[in-house]
């Protein structure tokens, strides 16, 4: 395998993948699609890739299609020490040029920013698909692993899907993800897990925002947190400022901006269902199919079934400072742009902040530590999660229903799916004897509901401030009981 860059954090497996695909000395040219959301390092990886292979790597810009063709010859002839750029009458032409580069060995031929290319010339993707034809000689006479890269969630995710020209021609589809929590405190060097959780609630994951956008400016320690939220994200000179809006104007599917940041808004005030953000915006349910559908292909929310009822499903922002932005800033967002100093501004926003964004960021990370990071003594030694998300169960006799944070479901051999434990996060509560009260009423409603498994199911506790003693008492002598802090959550 290429030796990864000392330089480069984490990202292994994305790195042998990409390894693993360039270095196949299988004989035919291939194709590979590499995609992730904005400012994830997937350039950085890729112009890695190329520098330790003498690979060719062109960075597309938006522009006309003459004019794209017109840099790539530039760029391939300089690649090749040309006396003189190389002329391609069309795409077919230059595609062909770029799978000559690997007649002689394997080589990453990489074209970043590939939708710029195909929003100004919609063939090139049937022209690839075409150049990379079996029995085709400049197919078969070239090793050249050729990477196409976007941003553009909705368009990547199309390029392989259904009937698109290039389905079924790729060997690799790479998606580069965003930095889980404890991957994101250990790169930007956060210790305390509280104000690690924090700052994940504002930027995430997104590693670009440390070094570029930050300029590596990280809270010092829990005190410092108030004054970096002041000097980076609230702070009209800095980048992150302006970068939620960006986002959005990024993406090339979203032709009506105020709406979908409408939408934005009001699943950031806590509206997570259909009608409610239907009644946020002062329109008809049916209305918002399409919006709704165009922001998850965009990456920017995501659609989460209910656990315990079927067709119902809610919404959530999937890039936190998205969600910062519309619960806290654009609420403010001309005070903050005119004023000197945002400290009162921010204190201000403390409930917004609390309540629409680090509650729900809690609630998030607490499913995905079960569903991914938790340690396999959690759970009973036959017990493996499959599934986890939020859920509703209905309480007959005190006519009302339960929100149930985290519901964690395995899977059998006969595909049922049996309930493996149920848990409450409460970011600003000290957990007690009330919280496993409430976690037992709902698994015996589930029991007499004939939920499979929920007789045995644990009881999970998760807390951002702590637990009393009587609980903790109670969870050290009984096994299907468990109490998770910032702590356990930051713990590998």
């Amino acid at each position: 395998m290429i030796g990864r860059p000392a330089e480069m954090f984490d990202r292994a497996r994305e790195w042998a993948a990409l390894s693993g695909f360039v270095t196949d000395d299988a004989a035919g040219a291939t194709l590979g699609v590499v995609s992730g959301r904005r400012r994830q390092g997937k350039t950085f990886l890729l112009r890695a890739l190329c520098q330790a292979t003498g690979g060719f790597y062109f960075a597309a810009d938006e522009a006309t299609d003459g004019e794209s063709l017109r840099r790539i010859g530039a760029d391939l002839a300089e690649h090749l020490r040309a006396p003189a750029p190389f002329v391609f009458a069309d795409w077919r032409q230059a595609v062909d040029a770029l799978l000559a580069l690997g007649r002689d060995r394997p080589l990453p031929v990489v074209i970043d920013e590939f939708p710029y290319l195909a929003r100004a010339n919609p063939a090139l993707p049937s022209i690839i698909q075409n150049a990379l034809a079996p029995l085709r000689a400049e197919r078969d006479g070239s090793r050249a692993r050729l990477l196409l890269c976007g941003s553009a969630m909705s368009f990547m995710g199309r390029l392989l899907a259904g009937n698109a020209p290039l389905r079924g021609r790729a060997g690799l589809e790479l998606v580069v993800p965003t930095l889980n929590h404890q991957l994101a405190a250990a790169f930007w060097g956060i210790e305390d897990p509280v104000t690690a959780l924090k700052v994940n609630a504002i930027v995430g994951g997104t590693p670009a925002y440390r070094r570029e956008f930050a300029r590596d400016d990280r809270p010092a320690g829990p005190d410092d947190f108030d004054p970096w939220v002041l000097r980076t994200v609230l702070s009209p000179t800095s980048p992150l400022f302006r970068e939620a809006r960006y986002l959005l104007a990024d993406e090339p599917d979203l032709h009506d901006a105020a709406l979908y940041h409408s939408v934005l808004a009001a699943i950031a005030a806590g509206n997570a269902g259909r009608g409610g953000i239907a009644t946020y915006l002062g329109r008809k349910s049916g209305d918002l199919a399409h919006p709704l559908t165009v922001l998850e292909d965009c990456g920017l929310i995501v659609r989460e079934p209910d656990m315990f009822k079927d067709n119902r499903t809610s919404f959530r922002i999937a890039e936190p400072l998205v969600s910062f932005y519309h619960a806290v800033m654009r609420p403010i967002w001309s005070d903050l742009e005119h004023t000197r100093d945002a400290t009162v501004l921010w204190q201000r926003s403390q409930r917004r902040f609390v309540g629409n964004v680090l509650g729900p960021h809690f609630e998030h990370l607490c499913r995905h530590w079960i569903r991914h990071l938790a340690p396999a003594d959690l759970f009973t030694a036959d017990a493996h999660p499959n599934k986890v998300g939020a859920g509703t169960v209905n309480d007959p006799a005190n006519r009302t229903s339960h929100e149930v944070d985290v519901a964690v479901h395995g899977l059998d051999d006969d595909h049922r799916a049996p309930l493996i434990a149920i848990g409450e996060a409460k970011w600003g509560d000290v957990m007690g004897l009330g919280h496993l009260d409430r976690l037992r009423r709902i698994r015996s409603l589930l029991t007499v509901q004939g939920r499979h498994g929920a007789a045995t199911a644990g009881l999970l506790c998760f807390s951002g401030t702590g637990f009393t003693e009587e609980l903790s008492a109670i969870a050290a002598t009984d096994p299907t009981i468990a109490l998770v802090g910032p702590g356990t959550l930051y713990r590998s």
